[in-house]
């Protein structure tokens, strides 16, 4: 993995905590991993698509971090068609620099920034 692909995500991430930006991740391992990194505003989803739009409609900005997988792709666009409805910018700097890692799940971020660049 190039260095300077890891670099971008870690400067993306410190961007995203800098700003204080709300992080939607798909589960706890995922939350886990971003707390990790020093991520302090995280909503895992739970419950439906639309109950979980509706928490952050109030947003201005909110970061999408569904894994990059097929499964993960197919969620990010359902939200972040949903958080357009009602505003809300999706800030996509951080999920674009992890396509051009190796990474593919979010749980893994912590360990994969730490422990392999």
């Amino acid at each position: 993995m190039k260095q300077e692909y890891v670099e971008k995500v870690r400067f993306e991430l410190a961007k995203v905590i800098e700003k204080n930006i709300l992080v939607i991740v798909e589960g706890i391992k995922d939350e886990r991993a971003l707390k990790n990194l020093g991520v302090k505003r995280i909503m895992v989803l739970k419950g439906p698509l639309f109950a979980v739009v509706e928490k952050f409609s109030n947003e201005k900005e909110i970061v999408l971090l569904t894994d990059l997988d097929a499964e993960g792709r197919k969620l990010f666009s359902v939200l972040k068609c949903d958080a357009q409805k009602f505003g809300v910018k999706v800030n996509e700097s951080l999920r674009k620099a992890l396509f051009k890692t190796d990474i593919r799940h979010i749980e893994g971020l912590d360990s994969y920034l730490f422990g392999k660049s």
